[in-house]
């Protein structure tokens, strides 16, 4: 795992650009601490940070260049299956230099192009150059696991791992409105879009070409529904398919040249994973965190089970709520985009603890996304298919509108939760969709927004946004959905950054595009129903894994916000962030609606208040650190 930049220069004016290339490398020393190259060509500047994991010696140092001199590249991510074409290409008389998978990426594209992408078996974003014909070649992965920003204008394009890197450019920077919009929504910005106007991330499964100012996107690959494709399997079957191929997709993210081991919370989806690794490797190193503060959210009594259950080398971070709140600002500081997925907090921890081990870790991330796991999913089955606990739920909508509802105590949690649900029933499809994804509607935003952005446009970034979602009784155009917006913009941004901030790189074998494709081949009712998610998963594994762990509820973490903001986070937020004269002179929030959240804030039923100031204290930490 690495971090790449990049700038190619249009016209002799912004020459001064190529010139900041070792302060754009520099930026992401986090995500690569044991090296660091760059490359100069005509108008063109590549710059590489490394993180040792296959081949590392000298000899897979970056940018790499092949036989020729003619062709280098930038590369970071994993290539799972290039022993395979390793093979292949030496059997063709090719004569390698290192053992590194860049090598065999590099070589294939010289031999094949773009469409040597359908081979990669893995998660990258890279660059590749062409002195000859001074052209650039930009390429992410089919799910979007690894970041690639691209900034565009008349003058230079540039791109890179983190927007920080490509601050250091000295470019323009212009506030994307919608985006702003979008992200108050949802609590995070969305691929494609970007905080700024003239930055885009590359969206999962596409490339970039750039050739003498002429540039081009295609997309290479596109994740769809294919259940109706297919005839549906024999449940015995489709379990058997599933374990063989997550079993094939954990063998290949076990390669590695230095320490590996796995992040095991106690739930399913992690501890598929190690019950798997476990068969490949003895002694597999695991990890996870307890919340001593936080029991409803303290789940190591069943990761301790697992690890037990496959005699595993456990290792259990305990941590109170101090522990968190002491790396509140370490996160905040990191964060070089408005991103407010609290979870990432504790995310952040466990990288950093994991790190002090281990140099890359597997994870469960992606099951939920392709087996329906969330409670939204089971929300809309009811919807969709006239359950009589929805429609119960929706008739008494004024009632749970009336309860205290607040993410720290599990009542409320529960209340607010019927709330949002109730809620839903009186909407389209897709509409529900949008609003369930998100943290606040639309009278809302419009009530604390105090700029002017196009409503068009923003109606339109939505409609592409929900334009799977079609409100079938089959729910893969929801699982679909969430490949598309959750997964790439929330959950894998989330394990990007916090995994990267500690050099720590994290392997997602959920994400194996064979798994993926599987998954999506199979008809929504075998993955879940209105009472139950990722059913496919759990039978697969049930004879495999403690049973404890199917009766137990599913508790995702919450950070306690809520009694943050009532005590240490109250001046930082309210006498300095949010602070009235501040919000006035820098125009976009209207003081009166932060009054009315502060007043929330202390009320009997604060909702999805913490939620909404969180998005609001993350976004105006941003802005002092990157904007003034």
């Amino acid at each position: 795992m690495c971090g790449i930049t990049g700038i190619v220069a249009f016209s002799d004016n912004s020459l001064p650009a190529l010139g900041r290339i070792e302060s754009a490398t520099a930026a992401l020393e986090k995500r690569g601490p044991d090296a660091s190259g760059t490359f100069a060509h005509e108008k063109c500047r590549l710059g590489h940070r490394r993180l040792s994991v296959i081949d590392i010696t000298d000899a897979g140092a970056q940018p790499f260049f092949d036989a020729t001199g003619r062709y280098v590249i930038v590369f970071n991510g994993e290539f799972f299956n290039f022993k395979e074409h390793r093979r292949k290409l030496q059997e063709q008389g090719h004569a390698f230099q290192s053992e590194s998978d860049t090598e065999v990426l590099l070589e294939l594209f010289v031999r094949e192009g773009p469409s040597c992408l359908d081979k990669i078996n893995g998660f990258f974003a890279f660059a590749v150059y062409d002195k000859q014909e001074q052209s650039l070649f930009l390429a992410r992965d089919r799910f979007g696991v690894k970041p690639l920003l691209v900034y565009q204008d008349e003058q230079v394009l540039a791109f890179a791992s983190e927007m920080k890197s490509l601050m250091a450019y000295g470019l323009h920077k212009e506030i994307d409105a919608v985006a702003v919009y979008e992200y108050l929504h949802l609590n995070y910005i969305p691929n494609p879009e970007s905080i700024f106007e003239k930055v885009a991330k590359l969206p999962p499964g596409s490339w970039l070409s750039v050739t003498k100012g002429q540039i081009v996107q295609k997309q290479w690959y596109r994740l769809t529904d294919t259940s109706h494709n297919n005839p549906v399997p024999a449940i015995d079957k489709a379990k058997n398919d599933l374990r063989n191929l997550l079993n094939q997709s954990v063998e290949r993210r076990l390669i590695s040249d230095v320490p590996l081991g796995a992040f095991l919370s106690g739930g399913i989806d992690s501890s598929v994973i190690v019950a798997l690794a476990s068969q490949h490797t003895q002694h597999l190193n695991t990890f996870s965190i307890g919340f001593k503060d936080e029991p409803l959210f303290d789940e190591t009594r069943y990761a301790e089970l697992v690890a037990e259950t496959f005699k595993t080398n456990h290792t259990t971070f305990s941590l109170t709520n101090d522990d968190l709140f002491s790396h509140l600002f370490e996160v905040l500081d990191y964060i070089d985009e408005p991103f407010a997925d609290s979870s990432a907090l504790a995310v952040y921890i466990l990288c950093k603890e994991t790190r002090k081990h281990v140099t890359v870790a597997l994870s469960g991330d992606g099951a939920d996304e392709l087996f329906g796991g969330y409670q939204k999913h089971r929300g809309e089955w009811q919807m969709r298919n006239g359950g009589i606990a929805g429609q119960l739920i929706s008739l008494l909508h004024p009632v749970w509108q009336s309860l205290p509802q607040s993410r720290n105590s599990a009542f409320g949690n529960l209340i607010r939760k019927l709330a949002k649900f109730s809620e839903g029933s009186t909407m389209k499809a897709n509409d529900r969709y949008w609003r369930w994804c998100g943290y606040a509607d639309h009278q809302y935003l419009n009530n604390l927004v105090a700029f002017k952005f196009n409503l068009q446009e923003f109606e339109q970034r939505k409609a592409h946004h929900i334009r799977f979602i079609k409100g079938a009784k089959d729910l893969n155009d929801l699982l679909i959905s969430d490949m598309h917006l959750v997964l790439p913009g929330d959950m894998l941004t989330k394990v990007d950054l916090m995994s990267m901030a500690n050099s720590l790189e994290v392997r997602t074998p959920f994400l194996d595009y064979q798994v993926v494709e599987y998954a999506c081949s199979m008809p929504s009712d075998m993955k879940l129903n209105g009472q139950e998610g990722k059913r496919l998963l759990k039978d697969t594994f049930r004879d495999v894994l403690p049973d404890a762990l199917f009766k137990r509820p599913k508790h995702g973490f919450e950070v306690p916000l809520l009694k943050w903001f009532r005590t240490e986070l109250d001046s930082i937020i309210f006498d300095d962030l949010l602070h009235p004269t501040f919000v006035k002179d820098q125009g976009l929030f209207q003081p009166e609606a932060i009054k009315m959240l502060r007043k929330q804030l202390h009320a009997n039923n604060p909702g999805d208040v913490t939620a909404r100031l969180w998005a609001l204290l993350v976004f105006q930490y941003w802005w002092k650190k990157w904007m003034i």
